[in-house]
């Protein structure tokens, strides 16, 4: 058994796709011995990850002041030789690990913090900016201690030392959409898709005022596939129009989404433009890709650059539901075409978008962190 991991989390769940699918598994097939701390009902080995479960927390302030310091007495315990870590909420708990321990430190950095924050609706609109400076300011010193970090997209990553900073993206593992029970797609129902967390500023209102605005000729089918950001979300989408062409399944396993994705004509990843999300990789979008599906995408420059090269999509205002369904109906009228857009995208996910390329850039940043 290699050197010792210790992952931690408390605000994703264990089967986070970048922490556990990707991350941990990557780990321990290249041998480390890996354990995962995050909020579970309870404490097992699952593809060789020994998860230690922290409880659910009543609500964000218990979490952010209980679990954190949960987590650091739990980690501490392990004696492990890399302490990798996926929350800001975590980085004081990180010092005091590097602190006590003297072992490494990975900050692991999903999203560009300190402009998302100026987004949360949670914090009052005039504390938002001084939030986000505190929130930077932190993350600027922490990063001339940590020993490493990794960053999700190259946008995030311009924000830190270079010499420590590797760029990891969440790009889809090529296997896990290899389907065999897909449908071949000219025979698929009219479906189109999301999976991920439901919650307004990626799209929710959008995506189902869409639906009350394509022709009911097209028979569609609007699937949501995730967990609604907050719950009460869902009882105000219940009240509009498109709701009754929209099925909702709830959270659903990897294996589950393939199947999803293997029976739908149409992916929708249509997220407001927010300044944390324009710079981003879209992971379902990907996703989508990797399953052979064609996209409705939101026109973000970048976004826009990704489906213009491959070819594997339409673009859309995504604050705009008609337009939005004006692309949905194209693709569903013109199934040949958009056949061909979800192959294309499926064969760029191999050359330029897969998880095999950057798992060994996670695996580099390991060797010599512990050479």
């Amino acid at each position: 058994m290699g050197a010792k991991v210790c992952i931690l989390t408390t605000v994703h769940p264990p089967f986070d796709t970048r922490i556990f699918h990707k991350q941990a598994k990557t780990l321990v097939e290249a041998g480390y011995d890996v354990t995962l701390i995050a909020q579970h009902d309870r404490d097992e080995v699952v593809e060789g990850v020994q998860i230690i479960a922290l409880p659910k927390p009543k609500n964000r302030l218990a979490r952010i002041l209980g679990l954190t310091w949960r987590a650091f007495w739990l980690a501490l315990r392990q004696k492990a030789k890399v302490y990798h870590f996926h929350d800001p909420e975590l980085v004081s708990v990180a010092l005091m690990l590097k602190v006590l321990t003297r072992s490494r430190v990975v900050y692991d950095v999903h999203e560009d913090y300190p402009l998302q924050i100026l987004s949360k609706d949670w914090i009052p609109g005039f504390l938002c900016p001084v939030v986000a400076r505190v929130v930077s300011g932190l993350e600027k010193i922490a990063t001339r201690v940590f020993d490493g970090i990794v960053a999700a997209t190259p946008g995030i990553a311009r924000r830190f030392p270079k010499a420590k900073t590797v760029v990891v993206q969440n790009f889809p593992l090529p296997s896990e959409f290899a389907n065999r029970k897909a449908l071949p797609y000219m025979e698929r129902p009219p479906r189109i898709v999301y999976v991920g967390g439901i919650t307004f500023i990626r799209g929710a209102f959008e995506m189902v005022k869409a639906m009350a605005h394509l022709p009911a000729h097209l028979d569609a089918e609007l699937v949501l596939a995730g967990r609604f950001i907050p719950p009460e979300l869902q009882a105000e989408l219940r009240a509009l129009p498109g709701w009754e062409r929209t099925r909702f399944l709830g959270w659903q396993d990897r294996e589950q989404v393939a199947e999803l994705l293997g029976q739908a004509r149409v992916g929708l990843v249509i997220l407001h433009p927010r300044p944390n999300y324009l710079d981003a990789y879209p992971v379902k979008m990907f996703e989508y890709m990797a399953a052979g599906i064609p996209v409705v995408a939101s026109d973000f420059p970048l976004w826009r650059r990704i489906v213009e090269e491959s070819g594997c999509g339409l673009v859309v205002d995504p604050l705009d539901s008609e337009a939005i369904a004006e692309a949905i109906a194209w693709l569903l009228e013109h199934p040949q075409e958009a056949a061909a857009m979800g192959e294309r995208g499926r064969r760029a996910v191999p050359a330029k978008y897969n998880w095999n390329r950057e798992a060994e850039k996670l695996l580099a940043l390991y060797r010599r962190l512990l050479a």
